[in-house]
């Protein structure tokens, strides 16, 4: 490999992984961020606490002291590393902040708010500021600490704390402030409340209103309390100094220096107060850090700090906006910078692998005994490869019947099974039996029929042994929705899209049975290299049965079902169940019917869980005479019955295909069908048979021109004949082993 191409592989091997590291990195930190939001609470109601503390320590004393900080905001180096130390070695009671104490009113702040408070050795009490109510916070604070505002008293004074966030009713605040102060006997009484109230600190011009008590009422009213009851002190916080003003008699304290950004004013500056009570007498001082620090350097070591603190509270939430922003980044880059190329790559041939007697996996699960589609689909094409000289391992569900198994198919342990007849097998997807098969064949690529179970299995085993892995389309999954435990609309609308899009994705190849379901896999987004080819149909068995059969057999099979020879006979195959829109058929023939059309007889063939309320329709639309349940026919007889019939008729919307369209051509009966996927592709408007929207109007009248119409019913029956060649096994078979080819030859490219 030339140098440039080696060192541009291994790039991209680093950003892979770089990616999916930083994808995990994201994915954790959402886990996590999902994860503190339900997990129980490590504390709560911690001020309940608290208060009965500061009673015990206040307890028949008159003289005591204690520290009230603001703007704590998470800070670690300014309060954490600071402030508390002092206060546990200052002779102080216990501690209260007016506000603004968290950096935010995230989950995570307030459990850092919580480690850095219980470093004091003393109590502590949070007054409910700006900070405490921002981000959602308020009902987080009443969880964690208690109502936004409340009040006690402790010794010979009255502790009472306030809401200025507008979160709780000023006229109820007043209320209870007016009851508490009239009622209080204490020598001593101090309000907290985290905004400063208006025109208290007149010199601070770098402040905006927002800053204040936005609320001139609740300020003009507890200023007025204030007064009228001998208030010793106001408290407050949100501005970044230290304030003391007195207004009245009323000594109103703004502080806001335990952390946070200063600014370049003198009264800005790191601190908390005390406040010494002896006796009647109360003092107020400001103690203050790095009192020798010029006024830039004392912004810029709060700018330090605040950036510090962010990490320090919110440092899962900058990991996950790295981690989104590279994320980001590596798909831009890739977006942007390499090169693609969305054609095929013509320089690969397929030559050596088309020679080549390829060894095959093939993954179901379900196969005969039990009768599907898919059953069918891979019985086909193992016989078709085989023919061709590949080697072909099958491994499938065990059922309860035996079956004509031949050393190539490999049975593997069923979990459980469900339905009607338990036909729906789960097996054992971690069996080691799967895996020691796949490993002793040793494939050469693996071809799995389905998005989920074994195939997911499939899809991880062919990881493991380092071959190609290739997925048959057959089934729209979200037509089956009603088998699935889960929210229908759920399943219909996202899960089933997104499960067939990333499963297809993640194969080499993608084989889809029409156009109309090619579309479908490009429109959710599928970008694999896709084949389209219908499954094979045993075009001899079909459309010779007249002459390799003796014709007595059909007779001795009309005589057996009853029917009359003088009705045109109807037939259509499918599972007796939901999805195949059955009760339209039925409504549509039952409208025919009472038009005086009753000249007809519907052999309903096949078998499910829906035969019970299928049969209740037909006795209700008085059907009885001119529909038959046949039930379940053995695959090798059903030539016998197409050959029976006038018209092929069907109306099921949830086909990739429609397999027995193609086999009833074969045996030369014109189809009459609702168009959808699968159909659209199949059946040639007027060539073949005719296909109609989801209406029985429509349906029936074409119905009706094929029953009374015996020249243009033979003319279409002999069309459709000759249009069914095209679909033999041979042809299916051969089709596929060269896709597998070219798949092969791009997995195994130096380029890859």
């Amino acid at each position: 490999m030339p140098r440039r191409s080696f060192f541009r592989l291994s790039r991209q091997r680093w950003l892979r992984l770089f990616f999916y590291l930083n994808l995990a990195l994201v994915v954790g930190l959402i886990t996590h961020q999902i994860w503190l939001y339900v997990a129980e609470p490590e504390f709560e109601s911690v001020h309940t606490l608290q208060v009965a503390d500061i009673r015990e320590v206040l307890s028949e004393r008159t003289n005591y002291r204690f520290a009230v900080v603001g703007n704590i905001n998470n800070s670690v180096s300014v309060f954490q590393d600071e402030i508390v130390p002092l206060i546990n070695q200052g002779g102080i009671d216990f501690l209260i902040s007016a506000g603004n104490a968290v950096n935010g009113g995230r989950q995570e702040s307030y459990q850092a708010i919580y480690h850095s408070l219980e470093q004091l050795n003393v109590p502590y009490l949070l007054t409910y500021g700006d900070n405490e109510d921002s981000d959602f916070g308020s009902y987080l604070f009443y969880e964690y600490f208690g109502p936004h505002f409340y009040s006690f008293v402790a010794g010979d004074s009255h502790f009472i704390f306030l809401d200025g966030t507008g979160k709780s009713s000023t006229s109820w605040q007043l209320d209870w402030l007016s009851r508490e102060l009239a009622a209080s006997e204490a020598q001593h009484r101090f309000l907290f409340i985290g905004l400063p109230l208006h025109n208290v600190v007149s010199d601070a011009p770098l402040f905006e209103a927002d800053n204040y008590l936005n609320d001139p009422r609740l300020a003009d009213g507890i200023m007025a309390l204030a007064e009228e009851h001998d208030v010793d002190t106001v408290f407050s916080a949100n501005l970044t100094l230290f304030s003391q003003q007195t207004v009245n008699g009323v000594d109103y304290v703004t502080t806001g220096g335990a952390g946070g950004i200063l600014i370049d004013a003198d009264s800005s500056f790191h601190h908390y107060v005390i406040v010494d009570v002896e006796g009647e007498s109360v003092a107020i001082a400001p103690v203050r850090l790095n009192v020798d620090s010029p006024g830039w350097w004392r912004v810029v070591s709060s700018v330090g700090s605040t950036v510090y603190a962010f990490f320090y509270v919110s440092y899962t939430r900058f990991l996950l906006i790295v981690g989104l922003l590279t994320l980001l980044a590596l798909r831009l880059y890739r977006l942007i910078f390499e090169d693609r190329d969305y054609y095929p790559d013509f320089d690969i041939d397929p030559t050596p692998f088309l020679g080549k007697s390829l060894r095959v996996a093939m993954v179901s699960n379900n196969y005969f005994p039990f009768v599907s589609g898919v059953s069918v689909s891979v019985d086909r094409l193992r016989n078709g490869l085989r023919d061709l000289g590949h080697t072909i391992q099958l491994l499938v569900p065990r059922y309860r019947e035996a079956w004509q198994d031949d050393s190539a198919i490999k049975r593997i342990p069923t979990l459980m099974a469900f339905g009607q007849k338990d036909e729906f097998r789960l097996t054992n997807p971690f069996s080691v039996r799967f895996r020691r098969c796949l490993r002793a064949f040793k494939p050469d690529l693996i071809h799995v029929h389905h998005p989920f179970w074994l195939g997911s299995m499939g899809l991880f085993m062919g990881r493991r042994l380092n071959v190609p892995v290739i997925y048959t389309y057959h089934t729209r999954l979200e037509h089956y929705a009603h088998f699935v435990p889960l929210p229908g609309a759920l399943f219909r609308n996202l899960i089933s899209h997104y499960l067939i899009k990333r499963f297809s994705n993640r194969c080499q190849g993608v084989i889809v049975p029409t156009y109309s379901a090619e579309e479908y896999l490009r429109m959710i987004g599928v970008k694999t290299p896709t084949l389209v080819q219908p499954t094979g149909i045993d075009i001899e068995r079909f459309a010779h049965v007249g002459a390799h059969v003796v014709e007595s057999d059909v007779e001795t099979l009309r005589e057996q079902l009853g029917v009359d020879p003088s009705r045109k006979i109807l037939v259509s195959v499918s599972r007796i169940s939901k999805e195949k829109n059955i009760g339209f058929m039925l409504e549509s023939l039952a409208e025919l019917q009472a038009q005086g059309h009753d000249d007809f007889q519907l052999l309903l063939i096949g078998d499910g869980p829906d035969r019970e309320s299928i049969q209740h329709q037909i006795d209700t639309l008085k059907l009885t005479s001119q529909v038959t349940l046949v039930g379940a026919v053995p695959p090798d007889q059903m030539s016998l019955y197409y050959h029976l019939g006038d018209i092929f008729v069907f109306a099921s919307t949830s086909e990739t295909q429609g397999m027995v369209i193609l086999e009833a051509m074969s045996a030369g009966l014109p189809v009459v069908a609702v168009r959808s996927s699968g159909i659209d592709d199949v059946v040639r408007q007027g060539v073949n048979g005719f296909k109609t929207p989801q209406n029985r109007q429509a349906w029936g009248q074409k119905v009706v021109a094929l029953k009374d119409d015996t020249e243009l019913r033979e003319q279409l029956g002999k069309q459709a004949s000759h249009f069914a060649e095209e679909f033999d096994i041979a042809n299916f078979a051969s089709a596929v082993a060269t896709f597998y080819a070219e798949v092969l030859a791009k997995y195994h490219s130096p380029s890859r």
